[in-house]
């Protein structure tokens, strides 16, 4: 039958390829054109039903005894190769240097969050979670803002097609931990938020944001001070001082704007102050009676304060570093710095 002889010229060609194979790559490449799935023998199992129904039993036997000792040969071969692997690696020089790993380690905008989230586990206050993608609801109706105020617009906020949006603040949290739990809250949240700002050397479209707040009865706002006075001094030194300037948020009343004292001129004026010997480093205030309404917890009974700061913000004073664009480029001369 032409079918077996045709069987003994591949099995002739196909030792003939393994036996010169001169490594385990070139021995894989033989296996794979004989025996993978749409290599030689294997295609000629699958064209059996073409031979005649009294031949096929031969045919068949013949091309599985054909397989079984091609894989034999393989095996052998692997074999013999890996041995001779073993034995180079054995004969080795372990006394030349090793080649040198680089290990990575967290981004500084992570260490940055992760310290600050740190100093307020401290001090009492719970780490939580909030989604990325919010409806108009949590970032702006329960936050007390009202629907013609201008971080609404499109050119201020990621919409997608289906109404929701990119969350464009941390404060977010705030009402989804306090529309599900009841007060006493003690709680710090922080993680990206978006906005459609052109990209300079202070501004991204991407940044990471820090929101923290306490509800609770007779929480005045001395206790707000308290608290950012601590993580301030645990931040940036003990002597660092800290002032409020009066501002606007519309989900805080009174609300503040905070500075410290420079940490780098104390407060003499430099660079990185602009000669002021102050830094802005958070907004705060006491949380709008109006957040509460949309929680439901009653003003009455409850009072609290929230505080955000910029991650972002934080790791340049802190570092030094004037173009926000560095923490995203992802160029690794920047990174290994950290």
């Amino acid at each position: 039958m032409k079918l077996l002889e045709r069987l003994k010229e591949i099995e002739k060609t196909a030792f003939l390829e393994a036996d010169k194979a001169i490594d385990l790559k070139e021995l894989e490449e033989v296996k794979i054109k004989y025996l993978g799935r749409k290599g030689i023998l294997t295609t000629m199992i699958k064209n059996i039903k073409g031979v005649p129904k009294k031949d096929r039993p031969i045919v068949g036997r013949s091309i599985n005894e054909l397989k079984t000792k091609f894989l034999s040969l393989i095996k052998e071969k692997e074999q013999g190769f890996r041995e001779k692997e073993q034995i180079q690696f054995e004969i080795c020089d372990i006394t030349l240097p090793g080649i040198k790993r680089e290990i990575g380690h967290a981004h500084p905008l992570i260490t940055t969050m992760e310290e600050i989230i740190e100093i307020f586990k401290e001090m009492g206050f719970r780490h939580v979670d909030s989604p990325e993608i919010e409806t108009e609801f949590y970032n702006f109706e329960a936050l007390n803002i009202p629907k013609n105020h201008p971080s609404r617009e499109t050119f201020h906020t990621f919409y997608l097609d289906n109404g929701m949006l990119l969350r464009s603040q941390t404060s977010t949290a705030q009402i989804r931990i306090m529309e599900k739990y009841q007060p006493p809250l003690q709680i710090v949240h922080a993680g990206k938020v978006y906005r459609p700002d052109a990209v300079d050397a202070s501004h991204s479209f991407m940044f990471y944001q820090l929101e923290g707040f306490m509800v609770d009865r007779g929480i005045v706002f001395s206790d707000l001070k308290g608290v950012l006075e601590r993580f301030a001094k645990r931040y940036f030194g003990e002597d660092v001082k800290m002032r409020f300037r009066p501002h606007f948020f519309p989900f805080t009343e009174p609300s503040a704007e905070v500075d410290i004292s420079c940490f780098l001129c104390r407060g003499k004026g430099c660079r990185v102050c602009s000669f002021k010997g102050w830094l802005e480093i958070l907004g705060a205030g006491m949380i709008n009676p109006r957040v509460f309404e949309f929680v439901k917890i009653d003003p009455n009974i409850y009072t609290g304060f929230a505080f955000g700061m910029g991650i972002d913000r934080i790791s340049m004073l802190k570092y030094g570093i004037e173009d926000i664009r560095l923490f995203y480029e992802n160029d690794v001369r920047f990174l290994r710095q950290f």
